[in-house]
């Protein structure tokens, strides 16, 4: 090896080494770019994660997760119904909280991924799911029966609710 591909080299794997230390998650690509001519990286195993129930944990494995449980337990609503709700209402975050409107005025803000707030949650609550308001399994199937006992479905759901 030439004196130049040498210390080409070398700084080629103190750059690895550096950005691997800072964690900026580039160093997967930085081996190609500094002239490697075959793969020399290992390869990563990137399985996404599941829920308990080997479903996906994301919003479309959240919703279909819940559809199961809610098949289970006879509470209607379809995943298009499920989906276009949870997106009005919280685009999806199933963190988020309403601090603003008039449930919130009151000390009860709405939560998660259905904006439900804890009374509903807890009057409506699926046995089998968590107790965690946040969780999205627990919150769309909470929503999804209360919906059903106060409008037949969640389909027939189309602004607050």
């Amino acid at each position: 090896m030439s004196a130049a591909a040498q210390h080409t080299s070398t700084r080629s794997s103190r750059l690895v080494r550096k950005l691997a230390l800072v964690g900026t998650g580039v160093t997967v690509l930085a081996v190609p770019l500094v002239g490697a001519t075959a793969a020399s990286a290992a390869p990563t195993a990137s399985t996404p994660s599941t829920t308990l129930a080997g479903y996906p944990n994301n919003l479309d494995g959240w919703i279909r997760e819940s559809l199961a449980i809610m098949a289970e337990k006879h509470i209607p609503g379809s995943y298009n119904g499920i989906y276009r709700n949870i997106m009005r209402e919280s685009s999806g975050n199933p963190r988020a909280i309403n601090l603003w409107d008039s449930n919130a005025a009151k000390g009860i803000p709405s939560k998660g991924l259905l904006q439900v707030i804890d009374p509903t949650f807890n009057t409506y609550h699926v046995a089998g799911t968590s107790f965690d308001i946040y969780d999205p399994i627990a919150n769309i199937t909470a929503a999804c029966n209360y919906a059903a006992a106060r409008y037949g479905s969640m389909d027939n759901v189309n602004s607050a609710y």
